[in-house]
């Protein structure tokens, strides 16, 4: 069997689980600065998709990349790494 592509995942922490079966993603990563070559943290927000309407505020999860859903959702939720306290 065949995979269509290699799709990508990636960390982030649910910051907001207010919509059915959405949550929001916040995710960092560090970018070097062009002109002053120091590295600066950058956020960046995804939603994404949760059928069981899984995650809480705080829960580190792994989202991987799908079809379009909807306007703005093109992830679902993989896996939960860590539960919030």
């Amino acid at each position: 069997m065949s995979t269509r592509g290699n799709k990508r995942t990636i960390q982030g922490v649910v910051v907001s689980n207010k919509m059915d079966k959405t949550v929001v993603v916040m995710t960092e990563r560090l970018i070097k600065h062009p002109k002053f070559h120091k590295y600066v943290k950058q956020q960046k927000k995804y939603k994404a998709h949760d059928e069981v309407n899984g995650c809480n505020i705080g829960d580190k999860v792994l989202i991987m990349e799908s079809r379009p859903l909807s306007k703005e959702k093109r992830w679902t939720i993989r896996e939960i790494l860590k539960r919030a306290k």
